[in-house]
């Protein structure tokens, strides 16, 4: 008798790492990881986000900006120059890799904005709004330039390329962090591009996505209410601005927030008792533009924390595990085993119930 034992794929490959005490592990240990769950990918993407790795500008926002061609560069540096102190500026180290032939001009800056901005009716604006601002305008009005990293002591790194050669092009290994994501990618309906590799992010948050945002189209629309300018040919993007409007400018804790865009269905609403009933009405009437539809398993790392969560019926996969200080997220357990052979715990987070780790004070 034959078997015919297939394995459901289920795209992208996610894995996140947190050091609780702050620890700082090297960027080879979740390459280690994420390089397992070679068959997740097809190599048109892939990339990494780590917080701790730039301890000598840690009050700095550390831009990292690819360019299609050197005009790009210098309309973009015209503008910084201008409207920031930047405080060091060089090409993002790189080593050549047998699989990665073409890739756009990567610079790093790191700055800070000046009290007296030339573009004057944003010179009121907080730091934070002000590089929001910042990184819309490059990435919606300089053509071929395209901030990927915007954070203070954090760093995105990502490209078209494997997980083993994206980490060798970019030197993974030589830098290191209490917060880790990766990403490996099998795009199905969006263009596999530098540009479109996870993670996203803004500021200190970072996203990396397995699925589909089917309501794309509500979400970029509420986003652009708020002065969000969607470029980027990916749904993915949706989500790292979604954190920020809600957590930062509204205010929202981070399982508020969670909530908010994985909420109940309404079913399940009207089972719950009269008080916990009208507040998670209000919440899916307030934020009902913001709610995430479609397949989806998500992490996003800040400067505070590791968030893991699924849809609302967990189309997705996500495990979890821990092992004293460290807490493990993966798209597949065999990825956890990989670097953490034994955990404590190992689990898979129910639908819509994220796993929230904040780092000790």
């Amino acid at each position: 008798m034959s078997h015919n034992f297939q394995k459901d794929i289920s795209g992208c490959g996610l894995i996140g790492i947190i050091n609780k005490d702050r620890t700082r592990i090297s960027g080879s240990f979740v390459t280690k990881s994420l390089c397992l769950m070679r068959d997740r990918g097809n190599g048109l993407g892939a990339g990494y986000a780590a917080y701790g790795v730039y301890p000598k500008y840690k009050d700095l926002y550390a831009f990292h900006i690819m360019y299609d061609e050197p005009s790009a560069q210098r309309d973009t540096e015209e503008y910084l120059k201008k409207n920031y102190y930047i405080e060091k500026k060089e090409p993002m180290p790189t080593a050549p890799v047998e699989g990665i032939k073409i890739h756009p001009i990567l610079y790093r800056y790191f700055v800070k904005p000046l009290s007296e901005k030339a573009e004057r009716e944003s010179a009121e604006l907080e730091d934070d709004d002000f590089v929001v601002k910042t990184v819309m305008k490059i990435n919606s009005e300089i053509d071929g330039a395209y901030v990927f990293s915007s954070g203070k002591d954090m760093a995105v790194f990502k490209g078209v390329g494997m997980p083993g050669e994206i980490a060798r092009f970019f030197r993974i290994d030589e830098y290191e962090g209490y917060i880790w994501t990766g990403h490996t990618r099998f795009p199905t309906n969006t263009p596999g591009w530098w540009g479109g590799a996870h993670p996203f992010t803004l500021l200190d948050w970072s996203i990396v996505h397995n699925g589909e945002i089917s309501s794309y189209g509500i979400n970029k629309r509420y986003l652009e209410m708020y002065g969000y300018k969607l470029t980027l040919l990916t749904d993915t993007e949706v989500v790292a601005y979604l954190f920020d409007l809600l957590v930062r400018r509204h205010g929202l804790d981070v399982l508020t927030a969670c909530t908010a865009l994985a909420a109940p269905f309404w079913k399940n609403v009207d089972t719950m008792h009269d008080e916990e009933k009208e507040a998670m009405t209000a919440l899916r009437v307030i934020y009902g533009s913001a709610l995430l539809n479609g397949p989806f398993s998500i992490l996003f790392g800040h400067k505070n924390g590791l968030v893991g969560f699924n849809d609302r019926i967990k189309l997705r996969p996500l495990v979890a595990a821990t092992k004293g200080k460290t807490v493990y997220m993966a798209s597949e357990e065999s990825a956890i085993r990989e670097i953490c052979p034994s955990p404590e715990k190992i689990w898979s987070p129910r639908a819509g119930e994220p796993v929230i780790v904040e780092l000790e004070s």
